[in-house]
């Protein structure tokens, strides 16, 4: 056998998919197996593999273990004379195998090849081709040096910028998302590092492989779409402790201990800075909205109060207490920020309608605490009314300020102008698709991929056109049926249209998905008709207030709950464990095999199949059940399942 592909999986069931179908394509005409090892996935990636690629070799594991582990399972099993990491989160072009292996029997010494890696809006992706993580290179890449002086050889150690990426080149690091190499290398060099969890290992391996005497070349000739790429949430504190830690391993290994000590201390430097730095930026990123409206408001019931101090309350003199200022004032206005925030105002898409019923409810809830106050603390209601209108305007109008200024999610519309290409089937499934996305479709034509069909009256022109239709059109979206056009021809199209700012999707045959992000964790652009409203966010928060509001009524009223519930232990524990975030009152009844990934990994004390009379335990009913509870989810499900279901609280 000539190729063995290995493909490590970890709750990317969509892209998987993608990533096998292109597979088919590129490996055509060479004798191949794929070998998949899923991580424990929950997203129903092995039932997709078993269903609809029973030629793929699956290796289930019981739990997460890793890039590198992986990876040497494997390779373990594998019978290629070539093996291929590939991630799942990529796309082949239709010679992304034959062009690197043809090039390989042809340079004996050559042990392992990368290739051009773009991203899924056809932009290079620098990691393509790496350089060794020197102290320096590191010291150039974390302080950004080398972004400043980009393209250099001196400061671009790195991502070795100073290299034309268009050119064959030797490199000392390729990348774990496409790494080809030779069997008989790894028998030599070793396999990964196991003791790199996430990241680094494919970096230990290419320095490995070049001390066992081969080469590591940069092979642009052909191009995979990397959909990651360098879009990683690397503001995140997981990821810096992850990439900086797999670094000092690598350092501990190779460097001298003179080296080791710099770069050790460069990057434990760089840990505590970066952490810092993604605290404050996440920080940042919460409460800049919310600090602004805050401050708007606040200083707007400012000027009321003084307004109508002098013109009515005390239009003869004298003034409200400082008490007023200092603390009733800052009251209102968090009321109100805080119920805008529970109500979802926040959150992305921006809808003027939320607002209001959040300022209204807010007004109201300050009104009703205002009545139960002394008389000697009841101000005046005109400054609470007046304050709910400046509320009113002033949070719509810096709303619409943010949007003209560029912020999408305060857009309360987000127009889209979009082009499908496919054949007609394909055209309306993939437009079924698009009408679970909530953003407005301005514009929805249909581009025939062939001559033959351009017959058809929906259609506006033809593949050969696209360039002029999107430029005649303005469109901001391009959506591929990879049914009717090959990875080849989408790759040529993202080539051709690279500079222009449009969106790239591609819809895999008989699959619920529009693949589309540069990010895996960036579900803006990947709309599944798996669409849960139990994930929602504002959901999310609502049956968290849920459960905390139901705990502190069982703790009020405990000697009832001591009193009905069946296992009294078992209550007082869940209450704890809800508060605590640990469980839920109310969620998933438990599956042996999920078909789909469920929104929450949180236990229920009580299932959804609680509330429900002759229920029997039947797999299929279950996951029916659970589906319609994720899809449909509301508050009142959770209240009559607590109602139902009260005795059981105490399940343990």
């Amino acid at each position: 056998m000539k190729l063995s592909i290995i493909i490590v999986n970890y709750n990317v069931k969509h892209f998987l998919k993608q990533c096998l179908d292109s597979v088919k394509q590129a490996a055509e005409s060479i004798s191949y197996e794929i070998i998949c090892i899923d991580n424990n996935s929950v997203d129903g990636s092995v039932k997709m593999i078993t269903q609809e690629f029973p030629q793929v070799i699956l290796v289930k594991n019981n739990k997460n273990l890793g890039f590198a582990k992986a990876c040497n399972q494997g390779i373990k099993i594998s019978n290629g004379e070539y093996i291929l990491i590939l991630n799942p989160d990529t796309v082949l072009e239709n010679d992304s195998l034959s062009k690197p292996l043809q090039f390989m029997e042809a340079n004996p010494k050559t042990g392992s090849l990368g290739v051009k890696m773009i991203d899924g809006s056809g932009k290079f992706l620098h990691e393509s081709k790496r350089g060794l993580p020197t102290p320096a290179a590191a010291f150039y890449k974390m302080t950004g040096l080398s972004k400043l002086f980009y393209p250099s050889k001196t400061f671009g150690k790195y991502y070795l910028d100073h290299l034309d990426k268009n050119q064959v080149q030797k490199v000392h690091v390729l990348t774990g998302a496409y790494m080809l190499i030779r069997k008989t290398v790894l028998d030599k060099a070793g396999t990964f590092d196991e003791q790199f969890f996430m990241y680094g290992e494919d970096i230990d391996l290419s320095h490995r492989i070049i001390k066992a005497g081969y080469e590591n070349v940069y092979f642009p000739e052909t191009r995979i779409i990397h959909y990651k790429g360098e879009s990683t949430k690397k503001e995140s504190i997981k990821y810096v402790h992850s990439f900086y830690k797999a670094m000092l391993i690598f350092s501990e290994k190779h460097f001298t201990k003179k080296h080791n000590k710099i770069l050790s201390f460069l990057l434990n430097s760089s840990i505590i800075l970066s952490a810092f730095l993604a605290v404050v930026l996440r920080f940042f990123k919460r409460i800049i909205f919310p600090l602004l409206d805050f401050v708007i408001l606040g200083l707007g019931l400012v000027f009321i109060t003084q307004l109508w101090e002098s013109l009515v309350t005390y239009s003869e003199g004298g003034s409200y207490p400082l008490v007023f200022y200092q603390i009733v004032i800052p009251i209102y206005v968090l009321v109100w920020i805080s119920i805008i925030y529970l109500s979802g105002g926040y959150d992305k898409p921006y809808k003027h309608k939320k607002m209001i019923w959040a300022i209204v409810a807010g007004t109201m809830l300050i009104l009703v605490f205002y009545s139960l106050l002394d008389e000697s603390l009841r101000f005046s209601r005109s400054i609470i009314l007046l304050g709910s209108f400046w509320a009113l305007l002033s949070i719509i109008g810096l709303r619409w300020l943010y949007a003209q200024f560029g912020f999408t999610q305060f857009k309360n519309k987000i127009l889209k102008r979009i082009l499908i290409i496919g054949n007609t089937d394909e055209t309306q499934r993939i437009t079924a698709l698009l009408s679970k996305d909530k953003n407005q479709i301005d514009f929805l034509a249909y581009v025939s991929p062939n001559e033959e069909t351009l017959v058809h009256e929906k259609y506006i022109g033809s593949l050969k056109s696209l360039k002029e239709i999107v430029n005649f059109y303005n469109i901001t979206e391009l959506i591929f049926s990879s049914k009717d056009i090959s990875f080849q021809l989408i790759f040529d199209q993202l080539t051709e249209l690279e500079s222009r700012a449009i969106s790239f999707k591609i819809a895999p045959e008989n699959s619920l998905s529009i693949i589309g992000s540069n990010s895996i964790m960036n579900t803006e652009d990947l709309f599944l008709t798996e669409i849960f409203t139990f994930s929602n966010i504002t959901n999310i928060r609502i049956k968290r207030i849920f459960d905390l509001g139901c705990s502190i009524l069982f703790i009020l009223t405990l000697p009832i709950g001591l009193f009905l519930v069946n296992n009294t232990i078992g209550f007082l524990k869940n209450i704890f464990l809800v508060i605590t975030n640990k469980k839920s009152w109310v969620g998933f009844h438990p599956q042996k095999d999920e078909l789909f990934k469920l929104p929450s990994k949180k236990v229920g004390v009580l299932f959804i199949t609680d509330g429900m009379k002759n229920f029997e335990v039947e797999e299929k009913l279950i996951e029916a059940i659970n589906m319609s509870y994720a899809q449909n989810y509301h508050v009142l499900k959770d209240i009559q399942t607590i109602f139902a279901g009260y005795k059981q609280l105490g399940r343990w």
